[in-house]
């Protein structure tokens, strides 16, 4: 299991870039972080999530 934002999912083995876009994150928007580090974007595509994983996705929104 793999706890993306705080909510536990059947992730394991799958890769980042996979999840996020099956999670309807906009690419251009976000910053991911798994286990407290930084992954880069160019990243997300050979990073493959692992069982006990913590990932927090942040999203960009602008406003004023």
């Amino acid at each position: 299991m793999v706890k993306i934002n705080g909510e536990m999912t059947d992730a394991a083995g799958a890769v980042l870039e996979d999840i996020l876009v099956e999670k309807g994150f906009n690419m251009k928007f976000i910053a991911v972080e798994i286990n407290e580090h930084i992954v880069k974007k160019a990243d997300y595509p050979e990073t493959i999530l692992q069982d006990g994983d913590t990932v927090e996705v942040v999203s960009f929104v602008s406003g004023g």
